[in-house]
C-alpha cells in the first residue's frame, strides 16, 4: 500500500492524516466497506455500491460522493497499487466536530479509501479445513449495517483466536446468526442453508454470489436460520467474506464435522468460484 485516497486527495500512506476530534475516531461514529479486487476489477462493484449506501442511510449519514465517483476513485488507487488481487478498504464517518452523541449539523464526512494485497489462504484451510468454536452473538441490533464498531466482533473472533479456531460461528437466542468476520452456512441432506438476511446479519456480497453459484450448480438452499443443534449436526460448515472467500469448517468446538474433511457441496461451489476468478464466468 503506498498511495491511498483521503477527502478528495490522492497521498502517500505515510501523508495521510485525520483529526482527532474526527467522529471515528471518538466515537466510532462510521461505515465501511471491503471490496476484493480480481485481475484489476472490482468484484461486484454496484452491490458493495449499494451496501455502502444502505449502510449511511441505516446510520443517517450523507454520501459524499456518487457511485461514479467512488468508481474512479478507486479504479485510479487499483491502478497505482497494483498488480495483483487487491483488497479495497473504503470508509466513511460522520466527520470532525466537538465530541458530543448528538449529530453535528454542516459537517463534511470524511472518506477515507485504501488497499492492500489479497493474502492467500494457507493451502491446509482448504486441503483439511479450519476450526471453528460457536460463541453467545454479543453484537448490537442492527448487524446489517457495516459499521465501523467492531470491538464486539473483534472481542469474540480473538476468543477463537486463543482456542486454536480460525473462526467464532455466533449463537443468538439458540440459532447462529453468522461469523465473527464471515457469513456462515451448513449443509444437511444435500441442501444448503445460511441465515437470511434481517438485522442480525450483515447482507454480505459473497454471500449471495454463493447462492447463485449454488443455484446455477443445482443445490437446493434455504435461507433459514440454523438451530445450535442442527449446526453440530451438520455435514458440513462453511464461511465466506470478501478476502477469505469460502473456506470450509472442519472442526466446530473441537468435535469433528461431517467426514472430517472438506465436504463434497463445498468442493463444487469452491470450484465455480475460482472459475469465475479466473474467467469471469461459471
Amino acid at each position: 500500500m503506498n498511495t491511498v485516497f483521503l477527502n478528495g486527495e490522492f497521498m502517500h500512506a505515510d501523508q495521510a492524516q485525520v483529526s482527532v476530534f474526527d467522529r471515528g475516531f471518538l466515537m466510532g461514529d462510521g461505515v465501511y466497506e471491503v471490496i476484493p479486487v480480481y485481475s484489476g476489477l472490482p468484484f461486484r462493484l454496484p452491490q458493495h455500491m449499494q451496501r455502502l449506501q444502505n449502510s449511511l442511510d441505516g446510520v443517517r449519514m450523507q454520501n459524499p460522493y456518487t457511485n461514479e465517483e467512488w468508481s474512479g476513485i478507486i479504479a485510479k488507487l487499483v491502478d497505482q497499487n497494483g498488480p495483483g488481487d487487491q483488497a479495497i478498504y473504503l470508509q466513511v464517518t460522520r466527520g470532525v466536530a466537538p465530541r458530543d452523541h448528538i449529530f453535528p449539523e454542516g459537517v463534511e464526512p470524511t472518506a477515507f479509501v485504501m488497499t492492500n494485497p489479497i493474502k492467500p489462504m494457507p493451502e491446509s484451510y482448504k486441503a483439511e479445513g479450519i476450526k471453528a468454536i460457536t460463541v453467545k452473538d454479543i453484537r448490537w441490533a442492527q448487524c446489517d449495517i457495516k459499521a465501523i464498531t467492531l470491538l464486539p466482533n473483534s472481542l469474540l473472533r480473538q476468543q477463537a483466536q486463543d482456542e486454536g479456531a480460525q473462526e467464532a460461528l455466533l449463537i443468538r437466542d439458540g440459532y447462529m446468526t453468522e461469523g465473527s468476520a464471515s457469513n456462515s452456512y451448513v449443509v444437511k441432506n444435500g441442501v444448503l442453508y445460511t441465515s437470511p438476511k434481517d438485522k442480525k446479519v450483515l447482507p454480505g456480497i459473497t454471500r449471495d454470489f454463493i447462492l447463485e453459484l449454488a443455484d446455477k450448480a443445482g443445490i437446493s438452499y434455504r435461507e433459514e436460520a440454523v438451530s445450535e443443534t442442527e449446526l453440530q449436526q451438520a455435514d458440513e460448515i462453511w464461511i465466506s467474506s470478501s478476502t477469505r472467500e469460502v473456506l470450509p469448517v472442519t472442526t466446530l468446538n473441537n468435535q469433528t464435522v461431517g467426514q472430517g474433511k472438506p465436504g463434497p457441496v463445498w468442493k463444487l461451489i469452491d470450484d465455480l468460484y475460482q472459475r469465475y476468478k479466473r474467467d469471469g464466468s461459471v
